[in-house]
């Protein structure tokens, strides 16, 4: 099963959850890119050198493994967990992932990864490119100011302090740039649910999802 959606849905959260709840294994397709563009700001890779950065994504040994209910991403058998998700490697993994070499490149290993069923995938374009013929597929998003609010409380939790302006800011400029690349752009799927987080908890989203995951498995 695919979740797409745009940053700050949700969507991590969520498919941990349900990776735990129907015992499926986790893919974050996300993480992946994240790792490239960690990798790139580490090494001093400028993000508008898409061969330098294509090679970065070739070269990648990115993993996962649970450790509770976290789903730890070691690259390289060092834990980046957290290191991916700073508001800088936020930012260049939405722009690693524009270019085409980067995203050819990482295709084959998303769909290795995750092609063995059994596994909830998510990022943004999981059931438009990547699994286009997965069983179930959500788009899962909200309005940008409860993404915005959501991330403040995800680096408050983390020791980081942003203010609310600047972090809505950065959503809208993501959610645009991802939407309206030239490769693989962020949308829904035609055959996706549209999941509005806004005003649902976090429970309620889990329950919709798998309990629709669950009737189309019969």
């Amino acid at each position: 099963m695919t979740i797409d959606g745009p940053a700050g849905a949700g969507k991590s959260t969520v498919a941990r959850r349900l990776a735990r709840r129907l015992g499926y294994r986790l893919l974050d397709t996300g993480a992946i890119y994240r790792a490239v563009a960690l990798g790139a700001l580490r090494g001093g890779v400028a993000m508008d050198d898409e061969p330098a950065l294509a090679a970065l994504a070739r070269a990648l040994d990115i993993d996962f493994a649970f450790e509770g209910d976290v789903n730890r991403v070691l690259l390289g058998g060092e834990d980046v967990t957290a290191a991916i998700r700073t508001p800088d490697a936020s930012q260049a993994a939405s722009k690693v992932s524009a270019w085409p070499a980067v995203r050819a490149a990482l295709l084959e290993l998303q769909r290795r990864l995750g092609g063995r069923g059994g596994v909830v995938v998510e990022g943004r374009d999981t059931g438009t490119v990547v699994f286009p013929d997965a069983g179930a597929k959500f788009f899962l998003t909200a309005s940008g100011e409860v993404r915005a609010q959501r991330r403040l409380e995800e680096l408050a939790a983390a020791g980081k302090s942003v203010g609310f302006d600047d972090t809505l800011a950065e959503i809208h400029e993501r959610d645009s740039r991802d939407a309206s690349r030239d490769v693989a752009p962020m949308r829904a799927a035609d055959d996706a649910v549209l999941v509005d987080s806004s005003q649902m908890t976090l429970d309620q989203v889990i329950d919709a999802i798998e309990n629709e995951v669950r009737a189309r498995a019969g």
